[in-house]
């Protein structure tokens, strides 16, 4: 068997730079293989369907997995078993984003298990797979016989010094004020995900129109693709065709529409909806078993259900399109607000967001830079000192349900969420930030109600963020007709039941993170437009609620709360301050009961000591400044005499130790030191010398007492009695063999590198 040749087809993008789709090489056994290259980075896409659905399958069982291969750059999982394994919340996110395009192509009725697998394996590091992997999902489907009722793709929209940019690299994406992923087919826009520093409506709608003309050329380029590999591309499978029974159909529409339009217009609450709709279909049923017999409606149980949740939903959107909500709103109108914060006593910060029948109980703690969390990805490995994390226990909807950890949902909503809070967050915040944001209970914008708690909490814990940012959903409901209802604030039935969810983040002053599912074709732009200053007009009325709970940050941390100082040493120092293997630091945080962290740019060495006692950080701060603080020549300081020699006295002061010769003392001849001082005594001294290399030194009372003759020692004179030697050149800590001139004794004293004595290495001054 030779070698297989591939068939390959290529477009630029709007700046010049070209991809390439390719199919026929790798993994020809798939539905649908295709292969995307951009420079180095090479992403491939398998897509298999089963050839027949289960029977009675109740919903389409697709799954969508992104995954990057850690080989693509060079590097071994950072795991205990070296091998990639669950994704990563960053690997989620992108699957995500593919799945929403995706789904809602495939034909109603089509219910074949279908799975598609995209693996990163190869990649520049300064271009973005995430913006590619929507093209290489709808790519594999063109040149399969798996029907889609259209092909799509993604491109990333950023905008780069004012300027926007189609799938910028990683670096210029650095200096973007705005970043978003569209998705689109060939006519509409059906996704968009993305965030801003603070953006207006209007430059949004317009980076989805850039990102909708380029994504044009990618669906021309896909359909090229699959007209050479030929029929079996273009010929899809048909679907089987769908049991039908038109008696039965209009039995239950005649039974349940009348009662359903009424509850439709009850203004009702969610609880009395669900119970009335059940009570509703449980007398249908009853009906129809007694007309259409037990036999018939066994055997059409199935079509049934379908019949009814049919028929249900289009009753109540025509309800709404009618100018009529479930619970009785207009369609701009946001649901009733109340806000506490302070609720929890011993966490950083807390608040409770209610709006409607949705509730987040969210927390703050505030963290070291050691509750940093390891972000190991293949191609962005790094510390992250923000943490959004967003729970969804199942009693939020009065359900029972397994505990098994945050699921894609969850992950996605809390992604949302945090990115629109980090817009706000104070630049250089020394802290690790976790916010956790627990929904109590759920009809509806629970990832909005999560972006206002934490924007409270933030505040009551006294974190100065610039703005108070809030979220809001939009939805849209639009039939055949023309008629469109744009609604604010919608609840879980009308994002069950609408055609679009359209959720924005933002200040008062623009939007700061969105995420849109657009579930039919043919949303205007003008609709969206009205749909985002809909949404500005509620998030400016959620904001002003949120006021009245607390309107900016508090002035203070919690009294708890862990208070962090931070300050800049030299670089030079910064080994000597963590000493070997960690000796120092560790020794430092054991005694004093603080935390501290040390960090290294391009300016020198960041310490951060983080402790909720003020007095254990400046106990740590003094120990510190100790190890790093270098005496200059002249200045003048108090010091404790620690030892005596005879030759003079080894004072302490500011972490150092110099030694007072005898002979420095004063201007008269003093014989023995001790005849003047004694250990524990304070004395005042200016520094005479210091050695560069050693740090050995050299201190004078003398030099800040007056002569007999009244008058005050000369900065000349004491120049010169320091270039000659004052009875011995005494050590950094202590002179070699107890003698002026040696070096260091103790491996803790001294002046010279790495805390040592002048003299020697190993640990020891040169004297001994």
């Amino acid at each position: 068997m030779g070698k297989q040749i591939p068939l390959r087809t290529a477009f630029n993008l709007p700046d010049g730079r070209e991809i390439v789709l390719e199919t026929g090489k790798l993994a020809t056994q798939a539905d649908g293989s295709v292969m995307v290259r951009m420079g180095d980075t090479m992403l491939l896409c398998t897509v298999v369907s089963m050839k027949k659905a289960k029977e009675n399958q109740p919903f389409f069982p697709l799954s969508v997995d992104y995954q990057e291969k850690f080989a693509s750059v060079g590097r071994i999982p950072g795991n205990f078993f070296r091998r990639e394994s669950r994704l990563s919340d960053y690997e989620i996110l992108i699957s995500r984003l593919v799945d929403r395009a995706l789904r809602p192509l495939f034909p109603d009725g089509y219910m074949n298990e279908t799975q598609v697998i995209i693996n990163l394996i190869s990649a520049d590091k300064d271009i973005m797979p995430d913006a590619l992997a929507g093209l290489a999902c709808s790519a594999a489907f063109a040149v399969s016989d798996i029907p889609l009722e259209g092909l799509f793709s993604e491109v990333r929209v950023a905008r780069i010094n004012g300027e926007f940019v189609v799938n910028p690299g990683r670096k210029a994406l650095e200096k973007a004020d705005m970043d978003f992923i569209v998705a689109a087919t060939k006519h509409d826009i059906t996704m968009v995900e993305g965030e801003a520093n603070e953006c207006q409506e209007e430059e949004l709608i317009e980076a989805m129109k850039i990102g909708h003309e380029a994504i044009k050329d990618q669906i021309a380029a896909q359909e090229r693709l699959a007209e050479m590999v030929g029929a079996s591309a273009l010929v899809k499978r048909t679907l089987p065709e769908a049991p039908e029974n038109l008696a039965l159909k209009q039995r239950i529409e005649s039974l349940i529409i009348a009662d359903v339009s009424t509850m439709a217009r009850s203004a009702a609450n969610k609880e009395s909806r669900k119970e009335r709709t059940e009570e509703i279909k449980t007398a249908a049923m009853a009906q129809l078993l007694e007309e259409f017999g037990e036999e018939t409606m066994a055997a059409n149980s199935v079509l049934a259900e379908k019949y009814f949740d049919k028929i249900r939903k289009h009753t109540i959107r025509d309800a709404v399109l009618s100018g009529v909500r479930l619970d009785g709103r207009k369609t701009d109108e946001v649901r009733p607000i109340w806000c506490e914060v302070d609720y929890l006593p011993t966490t950083h910060g807390s608040a409770i967001f209610n709006r409607g029948e949705t509730q987040s109980l969210t927390s703050l703690t505030l963290g070291t830079k050691q509750d940093q969390a390891l972000i190991d990805i293949a191609l962005d490995p790094h510390d992250d000192n923000f943490i959004l994390h967003y729970n969804f226990p199942p009693y939020s909807t009065g359900e029972v349900k397994p505990m098994r950890g945050p699921g894609r949902r969850e992950v996605g909503h809390a992604n949302l969420a945090g990115r629109s809070i980090r817009k706000v967050m104070p630049k250089d915040f020394p802290y690790t930030v976790r916010i956790v944001s627990d929904i109590l209970e759920s009809n509806g914008s629970s990832s909005m109600a999560t972006v206002c708690a934490a924007t409270l909490a933030l505040m009551d814990g006294g974190v100065n963020i610039t703005s108070p940012v809030a979220g809001i959903a939009m939805g849209a409901v639009a039939d055949d007709k023309g008629r469109i209802a744009i609604l604010s604030d919608i609840l879980g039935d009308e994002d069950a039941l609408g055609d679009m969810d359209f959720k924005v983040t933002g200040t008062a002053k623009g939007i700061c993170g969105t995420q849109m599912d657009i579930k039919i074709n043919g949303m205007p732009y003008e609709m969206l437009t009205k749909a985002l200053l809909q949404a500005k007009a509620g998030r400016l009325h959620i904001l002003s609620k949120m006021a009245e709970a607390i309107d900016t940050p508090r002035e203070d941390l919690k009294p708890h709360a862990p208070r962090v100082v931070e300050f800049r040493i030299a670089r030079d120092f910064i080994g000597a301050v963590i000493g070997p293997g960690g000796k120092v630091i560790q020794e430092m945080q054991r005694n004093t009961g603080t935390t501290i962290s040390i960090t290294e740019d391009e300016q020198g060495g960041i310490v951060a000591i983080f402790s909720p006692d003020k007095k254990a950080i400046d106990m740590a701060y003094t120990q510190i400044m100790g190890i790093v603080f270098m005496p200059t020549v002249g200045d003048v300081y108090d010091g404790v005499v620690e030892e005596l020699a005879e030759y003079g006295a080894f004072v302490k002061f500011r972490g150092k130790t110099g030694l007072l010769h005898v002979s420095e003392y004063d201007h008269r001849r003093i014989e023995n030191i001790s005849d003047v001082l004694k250990v524990g005594d304070t004395v005042t001294f200016k520094i005479l010398d210091v050695d560069p290399k050693t740090g050995k030194t050299k201190l004078s009372r003398r030099a800040i007492t007056a002569k007999p003759d009244g008058t005050m020692p000369t900065d000349e004179e004491n120049m010169a009695r320091a270039n000659r030697g004052s009875g011995g050149s005494g050590g950094g800590d202590r002179g070699g063999d107890r003698r002026g001139g040696g070096g260091g004794r103790d491996d803790r004293r001294g002046g010279g590198d790495d805390r040592r004595g002048g003299g020697g290495g190993d640990r020891r001054g040169g004297g001994r």
